[in-house]
């Protein structure tokens, strides 16, 4: 009896699949993320690798304006204070690189490291206006793909952003950057970035963003807050600190007590907000 031959199967194979999958030529972003997730599905890459490259697509979109620290909340060095005034700033702050002001924030005359500091300790004369280093000034709609590129070009780790009237509105630094790629360290206290800058929690405290307007702060929590010289509630509330405060300060102000949740060693991101009374502005460290 005749053995009728096995007609071959039009089914492609794992390995063609897998390579018209990897061959496949993406027309748009969109296309390449689908591309990139549908690999993450497959298992040719993890999750972290998916997050990186997704992240290198995100900052090609992203401008300066997006994540510099405002100028609110910049630590900066004046040229006016002695050493032994400023350097338990340094200290305490523990940055490598600080805008020197002259005057005001909006007079940057320059970028001190705090290493340079070593000479003052060495005994050696020390005049931090020959310690300066120039200052980058770029405006706030550079594209952060275009801003690494110069970071690692000019050797340069820090800019300080100017807005279109040629006032300083904040800074940004290489790590900010690099941030947006790998991501930073999230705790209980990070809340979706989509969210509303403020919510209310189920005991009727709120969950605060540094950034928040104070018109709108006042608007949802029923104060009555100036904004003439600061515009956002973080910068008012550093204001008040008088330095840059660590996760559980708190501070009152107007019957309001602040607790920071969320800090780092450049800004304040978020805060716990308790109506108490409208008692007189007292402050608790």
């Amino acid at each position: 009896m005749a053995v009728e031959s096995e007609k071959p199967s039009n089914k492609p194979s794992l390995l063609e699949r897998l390579s018209h999958f990897l061959l496949r030529e993406p027309e748009d972003r969109e296309q390449l993320v689908t591309l990139l997730h549908g690999a993450y599905e497959n298992s040719l890459m993890d999750a972290d690798s998916l997050a990186m490259i997704e992240g290198v697509l995100q900052v090609s979109e992203m401008q300066v304006r997006d994540i510099m620290i405002p100028r609110s909340q910049m630590d900066v060095i004046d040229i006016t204070d002695p050493p032994e005034t400023f350097i338990p700033h340094v200290i305490e702050t523990a940055h490598s690189r600080f805008p020197v002001i002259e005057d005001d924030k909006n007079d940057v005359i320059g970028i001190l490291l705090a290493k340079d500091l070593l000479r003052y300790y060495a005994g050696e004369d020390f005049e931090v206006r020959d310690m300066l280093r120039p200052a980058v000034f770029i405006p706030e709609s550079k594209r952060l793909n275009i801003l690494l590129k110069e970071f690692r070009s000019n050797r340069n780790h820090i800019a300080i952003v100017v807005d279109e009237y040629g006032g300083v509105a904040g800074m940004v630094t290489i790590e900010d950057v690099l941030e947006q790629i790998v991501g930073d360290i999230e705790d209980e206290y990070d809340y979706d970035e989509d969210e509303d800058n403020i919510i209310q929690n189920a005991d009727g405290q709120y969950r605060v963003k540094a950034l928040t307007e104070i018109a709108d702060f006042n608007e949802v929590i029923g104060t009555d807050l100036s904004d003439e010289e600061f515009s956002t509630i973080g910068g008012l509330v550093v204001h008040q600190f008088g330095r840059l405060p660590k996760r559980d300060d708190e501070i009152m102000l107007g019957g309001i007590r602040f607790r920071v949740l969320k800090a780092d060693s450049r800004r304040l991101h978020t805060m716990m907000v308790e109506v108490l009374s409208n008692e007189a502005d007292s402050v608790l460290i």
